[in-house]
């Protein structure tokens, strides 16, 4: 019966009903209650198991149905899965009856919850269930483990951590759970799928599954399945796989050391004349790419090369031959899905990255035929020189930066083949048997059939990674013509030269173009990156690029960039060049001071025509950009493949590693649904690059200082007009002009030096302060410094002060919102009680009555009349209702008076944890839960 008293028994449930009101729903149910009505007091079983299936059938066509079933139906049907074990077909029909009612747990066109997924949260709520279900795995019924899984999985789309938190406190909850992977195909089926769900981000729980044997299973299934050759799965159990493998350690090294890495490459194997992968199959290839990225990627809490496991990975992987895998995937042609391509290129980058042996094994390999096989690396560069896709360019650019990265020798190796090309190199187009260095120079110069500028800067990306750190490339590189020249008399033309050619060009292609073109506005700063590169501690480099007068006004210029999200960092790009030419430069002072190339005169151009204000700013601007910023941020893992997801990027134009964030997006200048570009971003700017950034611009700093504290030495012209005697002019007036010239050009000096010592206090001073306001008239003294530093250390204190009084005020306010929820948890327990109380009472009045009316009829049947008459039952009733109402209201006044005066506690309470922005609902969270339990399980009762 429900309870009539007037307190906690206004709760408004989930789906849209009023419980324990006596009001009814607002559409009909279809007769929802009748059911659950027979099935929970039917007598007969066949009315009951009639009964069940009439239910699951009016849940699967009505909404309504659906809605008033999980607002009712779950403790019936929950009771008949724990009390009526013995009744297979009960059993059966409710399981099957709450998995359609949990169906379609999604929201619907408007935006609005499903019935199914509002079922999904009720029922997750429920104490028990998960134990109970797992429970029933035990059962040898077919369809009753069929049932049980596919509704564990229903609720763990929608509940997974509470899902994951009951099932490890199910004794042998997972071990039953693995069991089923050895049932019949079906189930096992439904297992697996049960797990990829159950594993996601559950540490604990991927170990067990590990200790339990899932390694094993999971490539039987996928032998038996036909590798990558099978269907979903295939795909389901490699899902679980990269479940079990992302980012922990421990589950690899098991891995590795209980089945060894083969299985993993044997995966990435194609069949020899089987035509282009299907779709299900460039899937599972995709999943299986995935499985080495993830052992590639090393873990989060460990150094860079300091990762035994990473280590061990690679070298396991490595011995199982990936790389010829990879590489079959990547650059032989025999795969059309972009996606692929570019995730295998990612893997074969992870594999040499920072490994010596897999490097030189990635140098000495082949790809292709005998008699027509290619260095892999030729085949690396040609993928990236003429792919149309951004993403598979940046893939294998990718892998040439890791196996440049810390290989001095490499570099060497890639750079000797750097030649001038011969005039007859312009009729090839097809660039097949040229060595590396030969295709590099044919891009650079544009040569190679298309004369493209977006080719050549790819090349002179890809030349960046070959001189990067190493000063006997650069000078070698520095030295090389690009063509051998025609005839005697023609001057070669140098690499230098003509890649600042192809920076002006860049500069008026984004001039002209539209600032929505984003691979035409990031031609600037690739090239940008290469002359950063190159000029880096390289003073021959230096002056190479000063040789030429119109270098370094163009880098001015290009300082004033603006208009584009990528301006910022063509500005700073230039700024840290013109810082090399600063902290770099070895040439001497010239005596013109308009055509010098020494730093001085390099620092002087800076200062007229840009201003050391706005040189540093440019340089800082740069810094704080989001792309620069996250360039210094540990890679992060590609993203989880799913069922959901894993077509649709096998479909795509390129695996994207890792999502970008809302800032880098449009600092690319891209819309939200733009991808191409957005695999630029971990790979334009890295984590040496920046570091170098960043400890180059206080050495640029230091280097400005001293250039102006010290007069500049070197050659001086001497005007000596005017210095000589005047004819007719006398010894004392000559002597006397002499003093007046000197005079004058002391004071001048002394203007000079006071002028540079101001410049470079002013430059000390504001070091790391994005704008610097110059004002030579006004310095600020020592005292007044100290004073500010005093006043701001004053400051701090009382703001530390204030900070420690808030937080205790807040450590008492949540000692007394404990005592309150203590309270009120109390005080819910009493009226528990209270409630309870009156419902045994209410039964024993019926059974009381039963036995008068009993009674009666035996008293009459004997001839005794027992009626009494009218006025004595109103004397009785009115003295019964005055000591009832008497006794009630004592207790119910006691205990409104202590509910009213915590509630006033608590509303004061509320306010003022408003007031110190505190999420109060947070706080109050488990006192409302508790509420609607109570008031639940007092509806069943």
């Amino acid at each position: 019966m429900r309870p009539s008293t007037a307190l906690g028994m206004m709760v408004k449930g989930v789906g849209g009903f009023v419980f324990g009101s006596g009001d009814h729903p607002p559409e009909d149910d279809g007769g929802v209650e009748q059911l659950l009505e027979t099935i929970s007091n039917g007598t007969l079983a066949v009315d009951r198991r009639a009964a069940m299936e009439e239910l699951r059938v009016l849940v699967d066509e009505n909404r309504q149905a659906q809605l008033a079933f999980g607002a009712m139906g779950f403790p019936v049907l929950i009771g008949v899965l724990r009390d009526d074990r013995d009744d297979v077909d009960m059993v059966r029909g409710a399981l099957e009856t709450l998995v359609t009612a949990l169906s379609n747990a999604t929201q619907d066109d408007h935006g609005q919850l499903s019935p199914g997924l509002v079922n999904c949260e009720l029922l997750a709520r429920e104490q028990n269930i998960v134990a109970l279900l797992l429970s029933l795995l035990e059962e040898e019924d077919f369809y009753v483990r069929y049932y049980v899984l596919q509704l564990l999985t229903l609720l763990l789309s929608v509940s997974p951590a509470r899902l994951q938190e009951e099932v490890l406190a199910t004794p042998q909850g997972i071990t039953r759970l693995m069991d089923m992977m050895l049932e019949r195909e079906v189930i096992r089926n439904e297992a697996l799928l049960l797990l990829t769900h159950l594993t996601r981000a559950a540490k604990e729980i991927q170990k067990i599954v590990v200790f339990e044997g899932a390694f094993e299973r999971v490539f039987h299934i996928v032998k038996e399945e036909g590798g990558s050759d099978g269907g979903i799965v295939v795909q389901d159990c490699l899902e679980l796989l990269n479940n079990l493998l992302r980012n922990n350690s421990s589950n690899q090294v098991f891995l590795r050391e209980t089945m060894g890495l083969a299985n993993v490459a044997s995966l990435l194997s194609l069949r020899k004349g089987g035509g282009d992968a299907s779709q299900q199959k460039s899937v599972n290839l995709l999943c299986a790419l995935e499985t080495v990225a993830l052992l590639l990627a090393g873990s989060e809490d460990v150094e860079p090369g300091k990762d035994a496991n990473l280590a061990a990975n690679k070298k396991l992987l490595a011995q199982s031959d990936v790389l010829s895998y990879l590489l079959g995937l990547s650059v032989e042609g025999r795969i059309s899905a972009v996606a692929i391509r570019c995730l295998a290129l990612k893997c074969v980058g992870d594999l040499v990255n920072g490994h010596a042996v897999n490097r030189d094994i990635l140098a000495n390999k082949l790809v292709g035929d005998e008699g027509d096989a290619e260095p892999a690396m030729v085949c690396i560069l040609r993928v990236l020189l003429r792919t149309p896709n951004i993403n598979e360019c940046i893939a294998a650019e990718y892998v040439i930066k890791c196996f440049c990265e810390g290989n001095p020798d490499g570099q060497t190796m890639l750079a000797s083949t750097i030649t001038p090309l011969p005039q007859s190199s312009r009729k090839r187009e097809d660039g097949h048997h040229l060595s590396f260095g030969s295709m590099l120079i044919q891009a650079l110069v544009g040569i190679d059939g298309r004369n493209d500028l977006e080719a050549s800067c790819r090349a002179a990306s890809v030349l960046s990674h070959i001189l990067k750190n190493n000063i006997k490339c650069k000078e070698r590189v520095l030295s090389i013509p690009l063509e051998i020249p025609s005839s005697r008399l023609a001057t070669p033309e140098l690499l230098l030269p003509r890649c600042m050619r192809y920076l002006a060009a860049a500069s008026a292609s984004v001039r002209h173009e539209s600032v929505d073109n984003v691979s035409t506005a990031w031609l600037q700063p690739v090239i940008l990156r290469l002359l950063v590169t190159w000029l880096a501690e390289c003073p021959p480099a230096v002056a190479a690029f000063l040789e030429t007068a119109t270098h370094l006004p163009f880098l001015v210029e290009l300082m004033s960039s603006s208009g584009s999200p990528v301006s910022v960092h063509v500005a700073g790009l230039a700024a840290v060049l013109l810082g090399e030419c600063i902290v770099y430069n070895e040439n001497k002072p010239s005596p013109s001071s308009s055509a010098g190339t020494d730093a001085s005169a390099v620092l002087e151009m800076v200062n007229q025509r840009i201003g050391l204000t706005a040189f540093f700013s440019k340089w800082e601007d740069m810094r704080l950009s989001p792309l620069f910023i996250a360039s210094s941020t540990p890679t992060r893992l590609p993203q989880a493949l799913t069922r959901s997801t894993a077509a649709a990027v096998a479909a795509g134009d390129g695996f994207i590693a890792a999502a970008a964030s809302t800032e880098e997006k449009l600092e690319l200048g891209l819309h939200s649904g733009d991808a191409s570009p957005e695999a630029a971003l971990p790979l334009f700017y890295d984590a040496p690059f920046v570091q170098f950034i960043n400890l180059l611009e206080p050495v640029v700093r230091n280097r400005i200082v001293e250039l102006f504290t010290n007069p500049k030495s070197g050659v001086v012209t001497v005007e000596v007009a005017g210095w000589e005697r005047a004819e007719g002019e006398s010894e004392s007036d000559y002597t006397t002009r002499l003093k007046t010239v000197l005079q004058t050009q002391a004071q001048e000096i002394q203007e000079l030096l006071a002028r540079n010592s101001a410049l470079a206090e002013d430059l000390l001073i504001n070091s790391n302060e994005k704008a610097i306001v110059q004002d030579s008239s006004t310095h600020r003294s020592s005292a007044s410094l100290k004073a500010d530093v005093d006043r701001l250390k004053q400051q701090l204190e009382e703001s530390q002060q204030k900070t420690t009084a808030a937080i205790n005020q807040r450590r008492e306010l949540e000692s007394e919102v404990v005592s309150y929820k203590q309270l009120a948890s109390k005080y819910e327990a009493e009226l528990q009680s209270l409630s309870s109380a009156y419902n045994e009472l209410e039964k024993i009045n019926h059974g009381m009555d039963g036995q008068m009316k009993s009674m009666r009829s035996v008293v009459e049947g004997k001839g005794v009349s027992l009626k009494p008459s009218p006025e004595e039952l109103e004397a009785a009733r009115e003295e019964g209702r005055a000591e009832a109402q008497k006794e009630n209201e004592a207790e119910l006044n006691d205990l409104l008076v202590c509910l009213g005066q915590e509630e006033s506690k608590v509303e004061k309470l509320r306010a003022r944890l408003e007031e110190l922005g505190e999420d109060v609902g947070a706080l109050l969270e488990g006192i409302g839960g508790g509420d609607e339990e109570d008031e639940e399980d007092e509806e069943e009762q």
